[in-house]
């Protein structure tokens, strides 16, 4: 069985994301999105509620389940006995990082490969950080991302 772990923070997740997991879902036995805590990235959303939208997000796909987790990545890829850690590519400004990162894992992790992505055209602009910005100044994200990620950032800005 091929199990494929999408590891981010989804902070918050975008349709570009679930864009990303529906193409795995159709090419791995089971995805594994794991919604990294990051707390040095200083998410706006809590990890808690990140996993529940994206769990709202990919509801539509049997073979998705959505995890947090705060450990080594190398370590959730051997406790869920992954074999693919699967990463976006939206840019080639995004290749650079992400080639360090393929490298540094397959050092760590060597039972799995790192394959990458990439999103419909469409979507490829959109990302978790231009969404928290736009909300933030009060724009309209709700093309841009599942219906309850959008009443979600309406919610949590309005607290602010």
């Amino acid at each position: 069985m091929n199990t494929a772990i999408y590891p981010g923070t989804f902070d918050p997740i975008t349709n570009g994301h679930s864009d990303l997991v529906g193409r795995a879902a159709r090419l791995f036995d089971h995805v594994v999105v794991a919604v990294a805590a990051s707390p040095k990235k200083k998410p706006m959303l809590p990890l808690e509620q990140r996993v529940d939208l994206a769990k709202a997000a990919l509801d539509h796909l049997p073979n998705v389940e959505v995890i947090g987790f705060d450990c080594l990545l190398a370590n959730l890829v051997r406790d869920q006995e992954a074999n693919i850690i699967l990463r976006g590519l939206r840019a080639v400004s995004d290749f650079e990082f992400e080639f360090q990162l393929a490298n540094m894992n397959r050092k760590l992790a060597p039972q799995a490969e790192s394959l990458f992505l990439t999103p419909a055209e469409h979507l490829s602009f959109i990302s978790s950080t231009l969404i928290r910005e736009i909300a933030s100044l009060g724009g309209d994200v709700s093309q841009f991302v599942h219906p309850a990620v959008s009443r979600a950032l309406e919610q949590h800005l309005s607290q602010q």
